[in-house]
């Protein structure tokens, strides 16, 4: 069983790794292979409140600008300073030291499993 059959996803192309009310949040191989080498990454500030759903950031690349969602609701406990001061790392390593955020969650709500965000992307 590899690392991403115990993450969880969103139909916005993000991984949630949810653990003791903490989600920490990146954005999938999928998703980082599509948007081309990132070279730009915003991010919210710790201690800011996110609704699940809502926009909190951004990631560009040299071909687009693409949203950061919330995938959970609860308060950005840590940041990625490291992706934010070298972007390239959530091209080379999106499910590891690419991580974006850390939220810290009352509730995780229905996300993805692998098979049914590989699926997603099939389509």
């Amino acid at each position: 069983m590899s690392r991403e059959d115990d993450l969880r996803y969103t139909a916005e192309h993000e991984w949630v790794d949810a653990a003791d009310g903490v989600a920490t949040v990146g954005i999938t191989p999928y998703a980082a292979e599509r948007l081309g080498d990132v070279v730009y990454v915003d991010l919210p500030e710790v201690g800011a409140a996110v609704q699940a759903g809502s926009v909190i950031g951004e990631i560009e690349s040299t071909k687009s600008v693409g949203e950061l969602f919330a995938p959970v609701t609860g308060t950005i406990s840590a940041v990625n300073e490291a992706v934010v001061s070298a972007p390239e790392t959530v091209n080379a390593d999106p499910l590891g030291e690419g991580w974006l955020v850390r939220v810290e969650y009352a509730e995780l709500p229905e996300l993805l499993g692998r098979s049914e965000y590989e699926a997603l992307t099939r389509s």
